[in-house]
């Protein structure tokens, strides 16, 4: 169980995941977007985020217990050291995006501040049916696109720069596919105002699929076609994967 601190928070309450608890809550500072009855983190949970719940709850991830996450390699392998807090093995700055963090993990943060994981339905709604009002141009109300980012998936981070002119954030030499991820909110906003629902990295939601929960968005790793909406995978729960983030919801 990981060990969690009952610091004096004001009113919060505890929140049970499975048998780990946090408290719930603390204002998070990912500004948010109104979508249907829901409000969303407009880009990925940060790694300056985690550390204020890490700080406050003494969270250790298990991918930290282990010695470090995993990177696909013709195969997974862990790597010492990758971690949400140095995910390539060295010092990150806040703004990257959280990974190497499981789905229940990813849980517990949510309600720390307050949240929890969107449905895969809420995901995919989310991502490709734009809902605003009066969006902004390229942008229309009501319409279904192909790709989170519009009629292209122009203006993600891809692999290969297919979708944009981005250099990751991982060290050189340091993958074997790839540049890593980029800073959240850096990319071009897409549909509904969010950042990267299209690459960057994959994000968690709390859909189960068999023994699995369902991951959206593909990431850096993968090509522009694997942003689609039928492209719809799964990962085991207590995997932690350089490429796996998450953002949060809310009503």
């Amino acid at each position: 169980m990981t060990s969690l601190r009952l610091l004096g928070l004001g009113l919060a309450a505890l929140a049970m995941i499975g048998s780990q608890q946090v408290l719930a809550k603390a204002e998070s500072s990912i500004p948010m977007v109104k979508i249907g009855s829901l409000h969303w983190d407009q880009y990925e949970m940060t790694i300056g985020e985690v550390k204020r719940f890490a700080s406050q709850a003494g969270f250790v991830s298990q991918a930290e217990k282990n010695g470090g996450g995993t990177v696909y390699e013709l195969g997974f392998v862990q790597k010492p050291g990758w971690t949400w807090k140095t995910p390539y093995g060295v010092k990150a700055q806040d703004r990257e995006p959280a990974v190497h963090l499981n789905a229940l993990e990813a849980e517990l943060i949510c309600r720390f501040f307050g949240k929890r994981l969107p449905t895969d339905e809420e995901w995919v709604s989310a991502a490709f049916v734009e809902q605003r009002a009066n969006p902004p141009t390229p942008f229309v109300n009501g319409k279904r696109y192909r790709f989170p980012n519009g009629d292209s998936a122009k203006g993600s981070h891809c692999l290969d720069g297919e979708c944009g002119n981005y250099s990751g954030l991982a060290p050189k030499g340091s993958l074997l596919r790839g540049t890593g991820h980029v800073l959240v909110g850096s990319t071009e906003a897409g549909v509904n105002g969010l950042f990267d629902m299209g690459a960057n990295v994959w994000e968690w939601t709390s859909t189960a699929a068999g023994n699995e929960r369902v991951t959206r968005g593909a990431s850096w790793w993968y090509g522009a076609e694997q942003q689609r909406e039928s492209n719809r995978a799964s990962k085991p729960l207590d995997v932690s994967v350089v490429y796996i983030g998450f953002r949060c919801v809310k009503p």
